[in-house]
């Protein structure tokens, strides 16, 4: 423990859910202290010095207002927090208010639910759905093979699994952690969504039934690091037929448009390869794919398993099909007339890229966008590429030229 740890006027404190005997460097912490803060539960569960000051956690303000007061007047101070409080925990709301700490954690509920289910979990994301918007958290779990979702009344196992449904995910809801009452289920999306669980619980997200990710997926600890491979990767990188492959000069400049990430959703409309897509796959989006040709579906999954990157397919006519799909935050729309792009601006994403190689199309295209509240920008690309001639010169070989959209709320 360094000299400053030891100085530090407020001690976080965690507790093990199972009532295990707190950390031994709680007595003399709690013997010293002038003020106490916690949660209920907290504060009957360890001896509180009859003559030191508490504070019952509800509203966190207060509760800051009263530890900064002890801090300026040199009285030790002690939260009580459960488990790991510096995983998503109150440490990151005390450090914002320019508390000086010191962090004394048990053992997560992340890590007791992986424990309890006996699965590794180095390769894990861990995200929250706890006082926030819950679908950057079901997006993580759409994109990667292996997610710790912490939960919140109103944002748990049913509003989760009823997000996932259409993804291949097997869900372990690990309900009253530490408890004799522990429970730990698995079960469908669909079943998630039907039933009815205590909270708090942990939600593990698993993209295969028998293992804790599928041949080839990725079980480093970064799970949403850039890909190694790199992006705007070659044709040949991709299966493709008769050259229906969003050229590599253009991928890049619509993947860096669609800003793809951890917790968002990008449509791929008109797939074709899925070269799309998968870029954003690779970069941590949720995707989903959307092709009306059946056997161009065969192609984007087999590019997809060849990039080890999980992509939800929806083989259908557009604008039909987009009906009742979760709802994106960015759309890449690579085929389709007008009726498609209007259908894609009425469910209002963040950003809309759309490319397009006829001239007469730029104008509607533009309008429209314009029309549903888009500011647009727009670039014409034209690439030419080094190409062998006889007798070892090189020469430049022009490429189609074509018309990058691009439609942000402003």
């Amino acid at each position: 423990m360094t000299r400053t740890a030891q100085a530090a006027g407020v001690t976080v404190v965690g507790l093990d859910a199972a009532g295990a005997p707190p950390h031994p460097a709680l007595a003399p912490l709690l013997t010293a202290a002038g003020l106490v803060v916690g949660a209920a539960r907290h504060l009957t569960a360890v001896p509180v010095p009859a003559g030191a000051d508490t504070v019952t956690l509800g509203p966190l303000a207060p509760a800051v207002h009263r530890l900064a007061e002890a801090v300026a007047a040199g009285v030790p101070a002690v939260v009580l927090a459960s488990g790991d409080p510096g995983l998503f925990g109150i440490v990151r709301r005390l450090r914002a208010a320019g508390l000086p700490l010191r962090v004394v954690p048990a053992v997560s509920s992340v890590a007791a639910a992986f424990a309890s289910a006996g699965l590794p979990w180095d390769g894990a994301a861990v995200v929250t759905a706890h006082g926030r918007d819950p679908r950057p958290a079901v997006n993580a779990c759409r994109a990667l093979p292996l997610v710790a979702v912490l939960t919140a009344p109103g944002a748990g196992a049913a509003e989760l699994g009823a997000g996932l449904v259409g993804w291949s995910r097997r869900l372990l809801v690990a309900e009253h952690l530490g408890t004799a009452a522990e429970r730990i289920r698995a079960v469908t999306p669909e079943q998630a969504a039907a039933e009815t669980w205590a909270d708090p619980h942990v939600l593990l997200s698993l993209a295969d039934s028998d293992r804790v990710a599928p041949a080839g997926m990725r079980t480093d600890n970064q799970p949403a690091a850039a890909p190694a491979g790199g992006w705007a990767l070659p044709e040949t990188r991709y299966a493709h037929r008769d050259s229906m492959i969003t050229k590599s000069e253009v991928r890049a400049l619509v993947v860096a448009r669609l800003r793809p990430r951890l917790g968002r959703l990008v449509w791929d409309v008109g797939a074709g390869s899925g070269s799309v897509g998968i870029e954003c796959a690779l970069l941590g989006a949720a995707v989903l794919a959307v092709e009306q040709d059946p056997g161009a579906g065969a192609t984007i999954r087999a590019n997809a398993a060849a990039h080890a990157v999980h992509v939800r397919l929806v083989t259908g006519q557009a604008p039909q099909v987009l009906a009742g799909l979760p709802e994106p935050d960015a759309v890449f729309v690579g085929g389709g007339g007008p009726d498609t792009l209007t259908a894609v601006v009425a469910r209002q994403p963040e950003r809309v890229v759309l490319t397009l190689a006829a001239l007469d199309r730029v104008a509607p295209a533009v309008g429209l966008l314009r029309a549903a509240g888009y500011t647009v920008e727009g670039s014409q690309l034209s690439a030419a590429r080094l190409a062998d001639l006889p007798g070892g010169s090189i020469r430049l070989a022009a490429t189609n030229p074509v018309v990058v959209l691009t439609g942000e709320h402003p």
